[in-house]
């Protein structure tokens, strides 16, 4: 963690959406909080860019790659996987530090070894593609020790970005759910991660929630030829992040308590439980790292009651960065929170259009979720009512590609009134790309 000078952070902003009106005893407050970061500098920069002195940020990437027996099935995976890591060794920024970890029931260093990461030029860009012909299929799966591997290889080196770009094919057979739960509870806050999973064979909500516990990404590359651009992508997301370890600070006045914060564009993720304290009535919520990009925040407020006429501020939100010595820097950007007692019913029962539609979409995150779930168990009407109010949900946001995902798993008889039939036969891979993809929002036009 270190201080940033204005030259090398991006410019945040807030801008909060709400109804703030509330009827007589009303007393929960629902808002979108919007932050916006601009003019971070080179984003998802290519390989041999590079910063003037002191405008890049420092940052850390370590790749593991699953090396478990099972990417032997077929033989092309564990070539697909090595192309694809050479891909995004070829599309770090010259100056990041990085390293490749082989991963089976134990981790390995594959690139560059001795528990330190190299430095990104030509030549370790060379040397690590050829490591990479060492990578062989052999073996079990232990993420957990993959992922704590990756954490010391970051910490070995001063970076302020850290992140882990990681690839399964299967699940994690060979530790407890305990023990990667254990690994992603030390790496949490450490270093972000971005999961995939590559073919069938793996458990989706292992996937889900390694992204989730270290706020990255999750999706499935379903056919393995799909990697190397996947890869690509997800390294150029990495090479233009800029800050790290941002966090959403919320303080609150005496009698007021935070009901929930949930992150829920461009995804759906709960956060909540992971408050920090910030003194008095203030907590920080993590949000990872960024770059040029915007996302939207659910926060709902609880207040205490008022008289008709009467206003409070309910919350107010900025972003900070922590430092090394405990204290945070404040990004400069803040937003407003307001609840305002009235009898107009009018204004007091509308609500906000913004509060509206990620409120839906949340449910259909869960709606998707549930309805699978209770597909896998069996209970097809159970099914059928959760991924019907999801096609209806889906329907009326404008939710195009959740859309098709759905599509692909029941026939959609009436979109508007969600009726639909469970299709009789649902391709494994469909129906895990629509778990995986579950959470992905669209924004509400403002």
């Amino acid at each position: 963690m270190a201080n940033f000078s204005k030259s090398n952070v991006p410019q945040f902003s807030v801008d909060v959406y709400q109804n703030e009106y509330l009827p007589d005893g009303g007393r929960e407050v629902n808002a979108i909080v919007t932050v916006t970061s601009t003019g971070g500098g080179t984003v998802g920069s290519a390989a041999g860019t590079t910063y003037a002195p002191g405008q890049g940020p420092a940052a850390g990437v370590v790749i593991m790659v699953d090396c478990s027996g099972s990417m032997d099935y077929p033989p092309t995976k564990m070539r697909n996987a090595r192309d694809a890591t050479a891909a995004a060794i070829d599309t770090l920024r010259d100056g990041t530090h990085f390293a490749v970890v082989g991963g089976t029931h134990v981790a390995k260093e594959v690139y560059p070894g001795a528990g330190r990461l190299a430095v990104a030029d030509r030549t370790t860009r060379e040397q690590a593609k050829q490591a990479l012909r060492r990578l062989s299929a052999g073996g079990g799966t232990a993420i957990g020790t993959w992922l704590r591997l990756a954490d010391r290889l970051l910490s070995s080196a001063d970076v302020s970005i850290r992140h882990g770009i990681l690839l399964t094919d299967g699940r994690n057979e060979h530790e407890s759910p305990e023990d990667l739960r254990t690994a992603l509870d030390s790496c949490a806050g450490r270093f972000t991660c971005d999961a995939r999973g590559v073919g069938t064979d793996w458990e989706v909500k292992e996937v889900t929630g390694i992204a989730s516990a270290l706020l990255g990404t999750a999706d499935i590359v379903a056919d393995p030829t799909g990697l190397a651009a996947d890869f690509t992508r997800m390294m150029e997301t990495a090479m233009g992040k800029e800050v790290a370890d941002v966090a959403l600070r919320l303080w609150t006045p005496v009698g007021t308590t935070i009901k929930f914060v949930k992150q829920v564009a461009p995804t759906v993720a709960e956060l909540t439980g992971r408050r920090t304290e910030a003194g008095p009535r203030a907590g920080d919520y993590p949000t990872g790292s960024w770059g040029d990009e915007s996302r939207d925040y659910h926060v709902c407020v609880e207040v205490p009651t008022a008289g008709l006429g009467q206003e409070m501020l309910a919350a107010r939100v900025s972003l900070v960065v922590p430092q090394s010595d405990g204290s945070a820097q404040n990004l400069g950007a803040q937003g407003l929170i307001r609840a305002v007692w009235t009898d107009d019913m009018v204004a007091s029962t509308s609500i906000n259009p913004q509060v509206a539609h990620y409120t839906g979409q949340a449910e259909l995150a869960q709606a998707i979720q549930q309805g699978l779930d209770l597909r896998k168990a069996g209970d097809m009407d159970g099914a059928t009512a959760k991924l019907g109010r999801a096609v209806q949900l889906a329907s009326a946001s404008g939710n195009a590609d959740t859309a098709k995902l759905l599509a692909k798993v029941v026939d959609v008889v009436d979109a508007a009134t969600g009726t639909v039939r469970l299709k009789a036969k649902v391709a494994e891979a469909d129906e895990m790309t629509l778990e995986t993809r579950s959470t992905k929002t669209v924004r509400v036009k403002k």
